[in-house]
């Protein structure tokens, strides 16, 4: 098993995530309000970050396979800050589903381990529509790139 090292700097970066994600969710809330996303934008970059290190993100953003997810999240970045919060956020949860769909399997298995909340994926209807859902967002993501 891996150990993870939680030095200050990844601890840091663990809340700034969290509060980007928070402003986020608020500015949605708002009804868009730029301000709140665009700092909700920020905090979750720069504690991604901080939490995996900078030559990480940046090779994370810039892998060829990443590529249309990161334009996409760069553009919906731009057009929230210059006023377009509603397809600025359109753009962002595209970017954002695309770039981090490999990561689906691991928040489930995580998902799972949960006290209460695990009890509740790990029943057989939950899971089988997790594995409906994951093969046929994979199916369609292949066809596009073929």
């Amino acid at each position: 098993m891996v150990s993870f090292e939680m030095n200050d700097l990844k601890k840091i970066g663990l809340g700034l995530t969290g509060f980007g994600v928070f402003f986020s969710f608020l500015g949605i809330v708002f009804f868009f309000d730029k301000g709140l996303i665009a700092m909700g934008n920020i905090l979750f970059l720069s504690g991604l970050g901080l939490t995996i290190g900078l030559k990480s993100t940046m090779q994370f953003f810039t892998k060829p396979k990443n590529y249309k997810g990161t334009i996409s999240f760069g553009a919906g970045f731009f057009l929230v800050l210059i006023g377009w919060p509603f397809f600025g956020m359109l753009l962002e949860a595209y970017g954002f589903i695309v770039l981090f769909s490999g990561f689906w399997p691991t928040l489930a298995v995580f998902l799972q381990r949960i006290p209460i909340l695990g009890w509740i994926f790990q029943q057989p209807f939950v899971t089988s529509v997790w594995i409906s859902q994951h093969r046929h967002f994979f199916f369609v993501a292949e066809s596009y790139e073929a």
